[in-house]
C-alpha cells in the first residue's frame, strides 16, 4: 500500500538552525542528499518522521500526509521568534527502484529502498511491492509500526540512518541518548515468519505469555513488535504459527 505523501517548504534564514534543534538526525547532511529523521516529544516518544533535502534556498519536508495535520502545527508552536516560514508545495513526490534519474536522490535509509524525487507531476506509473520491501528489510511505517507509543531506537532508526547520536541537543534526545548507552534494547521490531491466517494488530503469544504483536505482513513475512527475551521459534498469533530467529 502507498500512502498519501505532502511535501511543505521550510524558508528562512533561520530554517537549517530551527530544523537542527528540533529533529533527530543532522540536518548540515542536507549538502550530501536526503536525510531521514523524526520529531519526538519531550520524553522521546514518536511524533513524527519524514525526509528533508535542499531545494534552492529552500528545505523541503517529505511526510505522511496525516501526519502533517499535526506536526505543521508542532513545528509552528516550536517556532518562536524564529525567521522561518513553513509553507505546503505543490511538488509531488516519486519513487522508484533501480537506477535512480538524474533529478532524484537515494533514499538514505536503505539503498534497497530505492530513490526519491519532487516533481511537479503526480507519480502514475509505479507498480511496486513497497510493504513487500518494508517487510523483507524490517522498514517501519508510521500508523502501522510508529505510534504515538514508538521509541525511535526499537523501531530501527539507527539502522536506517535516521538518528545521529554526535548533533547536538533536540527535543527527546536524552530519553534517546539513555536509551543508546544506558540499556540494552528489551523490545523492538523484527521480522517473523508466519505460517496461517492471522491480521495486523493480532497478538502474538508463547506458552500463553504475550510476546507481541503482528504488524505488517507480506506473504509469509511480516514485521512483528517483539518482547525479545520472550521471543523464539514457537509463538503463536491467534491461529497462525509465528517464528523469530535471532
Amino acid at each position: 500500500m502507498t500512502r498519501k505523501r505532502s511535501v511543505f517548504e521550510i524558508k528562512g534564514p533561520d530554517a537549517e538552525h530551527f530544523l537542527q534543534g528540533l529533529v533527530t538526525n543532522d540536518v548540515s547532511h542536507l549538502d550530501q542528499g536526503l536525510v531521514y529523521a523524526a520529531i519526538l516529544t519531550p520524553q522521546g516518544k514518536y511524533l513524527a518522521d519524514f525526509f528533508l533535502s535542499r531545494r534552492g534556498d529552500s528545505i523541503l519536508l517529505d511526510v505522511e500526509s496525516e501526519l502533517a495535520q499535526t506536526l505543521v502545527p508542532r513545528l509552528t508552536m516550536y517556532k518562536l521568534r524564529a525567521q522561518v516560514d513553513i509553507v505546503e508545495s505543490a511538488l509531488f513526490v516519486h519513487r522508484g527502484l533501480g537506477e535512480a534519474p538524474e533529478d532524484a536522490m537515494t533514499d538514505p535509509r536503505l539503498p534497497e529502498l530505492g530513490w526519491r524525487a519532487y516533481r511537479e507531476t503526480e507519480q502514475s506509473d509505479d507498480t511496486t511491492d513497497w510493504d513487500a520491501l518494508r517487510v523483507a528489510h524490517c522498514v517501519p511505517e508510521t500508523g502501522i509500526e510508529l505510534t504515538g507509543d514508538s521509541y525511535i531506537l526499537e523501531s530501527g532508526f539507527e539502522r536506517l540512518n535516521g538518528v545521529d547520536f554526535r548533533k547536538g541537543c533536540y527535543v527527546g534526545q536524552e530519553v534517546t541518548a539513555r536509551m543508546k548507552h544506558k540499556t540494552e534494547l528489551r523490545k523492538g521490531l523484527s521480522v517473523v515468519s508466519v505460517t496461517g491466517p492471522a491480521e495486523t494488530g493480532t497478538e502474538i503469544t508463547s506458552g500463553g505469555k504475550a510476546v507481541g504483536t503482528l504488524l505488517t505482513r507480506s506473504g509469509d513475512s511480516a514485521i512483528a513488535y517483539l518482547r525479545f527475551d520472550r521471543a523464539g521459534p514457537d509463538m503463536e498469533a491467534g491461529t497462525a504459527k509465528v517464528s523469530w530467529t535471532k
